[in-house]
């Protein structure tokens, strides 16, 4: 048995599902709106949200992500009266459970929800993911829980994984970790039920860069060569598929491989099977096959620069890294993991940071990412060489520009009054005080939304103000989705 809350403006369907759910030994929550869904999840936790799509102050398909978040976050079945297979999609790649008409029987509703409290059951009684190897992956922010959950369960399973995310979010670190974490890196191998499958313990981790393979090379590197195969072909040359015999095998930018190689590759990955390149047999090779790529795989596909089934073989299992400007929460704990394993890389003490410089590393978007943000620690390092601790003069001078230009942007000079609003000489329209007030705080909060790219949890840090005092004011001022296009806030 479980706790769903049911967030429906409704009231008759609150109550009929309320006592279909509670007839069945749940506990209920129900919320008209999604402020107070949000508040009761946050307050009194639930393991199912019922949510519908057409909410007096919202979108309830904007609204997944900000449920998905929550520690631990629940499971959200959509259920309108609306539907339609373009919300059905959104609402699924939102991280949604399922999405159901309200049309459609008792019983589809009841083996959803049977479904999702079967699914927590089980996942929550095992272990946490304490004991994976994160090979120096930082953060537990609950996007980068959801990744790391993926990581476990691609760890103990033999399928071929699919890593995508912008460049500098970690790609490679993941596959690594999923290997550090298999049985293809555990000596102890012969004692597990995996024996069979992975006769070979602690093989290599073998990585293939398809970004600087020249493509007359690539067959050669991939499946080696005979001698003689070709001119220049001295000697006999072990390809990379057969140095990964027994061990993991991870082809990064993989979107770079050129198409003439992707048939060769669909079929080594079926037979495990290939003949290197002027050789008369096949040689056989047990390795498990790990894939990266910062490309949109399926739009390259669509373009016909990919082929559609190796997508399918190397997509058994997909884990998307975000980037890091999605996980704020995550930079402070990250700045100062690494700034520490710098100092003993370069044998000298650690360093403190001033306030000031740790704000700064939250607010900058990061671009580059997990990767530039240690490349900037590692920079900073070496401009202060043993100073005691690291103030904002040691950042890069971009990073500093970028945050002054944009503490900056659309203030009006402060020595001046706004024209048309205060002037003396138009007593007759001089606002209340009042209305100048509700006028500043929409303004606050507009260029708040923009600054943080509709980032609930960031504008909460940002500003200071409370989560449901900030949707309280959105709702206020009417700053919806509507007026942005990608800010997820609820309207009246």
């Amino acid at each position: 048995m479980g706790t769903v809350l049911i967030v429906n403006n409704n009231r008759m369907l609150c109550s009929t599902l309320g006592e279909l759910l509670e007839g069945m030994g749940h506990s209920v929550l129900s919320a008209l709106t999604l402020k107070s869904g949000l508040e009761l999840a946050i307050t009194e936790g639930c393991d199912a949200v019922l949510l519908d799509v057409r909410m007096p102050d919202g979108n309830g398909l904007e609204a997944i992500s900000d449920f998905r978040e929550m520690t631990p976050h629940p499971e959200v079945i959509i259920i309108t009266g609306y539907g339609n297979s373009k919300d059905a999609e959104i609402a699924i790649r939102n991280g949604a459970w399922d999405y159901i008409e309200t049309q459609a029987s008792v019983s589809a509703l009841i083996l959803s929800i049977d479904r999702v409290l079967q699914y927590r059951s089980e996942n929550y009684s095992q272990s946490p993911q304490d004991s994976l190897k994160r090979e120096r992956i930082v953060g537990d922010s609950p996007k980068m829980k959801a990744c790391l959950k993926l990581l476990g369960q691609a760890a103990v399973s033999g399928a071929n994984v699919l890593i995508t995310g912008e460049t500098g979010t970690g790609k490679e670190l993941f596959a690594r970790a999923i290997h550090s974490n298999s049985p293809r890196a555990d000596k102890r191998t012969g004692k597990i039920p995996f024996d069979s499958i992975y006769p070979k313990a602690d093989k290599n981790f073998v990585v293939v860069d398809c970004t600087v393979m020249p493509e007359t090379l690539v067959e050669s590197v991939l499946f080696g060569h005979e001698k003689g195969a070709f001119t220049g072909a001295d000697r006999m040359q072990e390809g990379l598929f057969k140095q990964a015999d027994g061990g993991t095998l991870f082809l990064d930018e993989i979107g770079e491989l050129p198409i003439s190689i992707q048939k060769n590759l669909l079929r080594v990955l079926q037979e495990k099977m290939f003949r290197p390149v002027g050789g008369k047999k096949e040689i056989a090779s047990n390795f498990r096959l790990i894939a990266a790529t910062n490309r949109d795989i399926d739009q390259m596909v669509n373009e016909g620069k990919f082929r559609a089934d190796l997508l399918f073989r190397l997509r058994s299992l997909s884990i998307n890294l975000p980037p890091l400007c999605e996980r704020v929460e995550d930079i402070r704990p990250m700045v100062v993991h690494h700034m520490s394993r710098l100092c003993r890389v370069y044998n000298i003490e650690e360093k403190e940071f001033a306030p000031d410089v740790l704000d700064i590393f939250e607010a900058y978007e990061w671009p580059g990412n997990v990767r530039e943000l240690v490349n900037t620690i590692d920079g900073m390092l070496a401009i202060a060489h043993m100073e005691a601790t690291l103030y904002v003069k040691h950042l890069p001078i971009h990073i500093r520009v970028k945050m002054v230009c944009d503490s900056f942007q659309d203030k009006p000079p402060q020595d001046t009054l706004p024209s048309n609003e205060l002037s003396p000489s138009m007593s007759d329209s001089f606002p209340t005080f009042k209305d100048f007030r509700s006028s500043t705080e929409k303004k606050y909060l507009e260029g708040l939304m923009l600054s943080t790219h509709r980032n609930i949890q960031k504008s909460c840090k940002l500003s200071g103000i409370s989560r449901s005092r900030l949707y309280e004011l959105l709702s206020k001022y009417e700053i919806n989705n509507s007026a942005y296009g990608y800010c997820t806030i609820p309207t009246n």
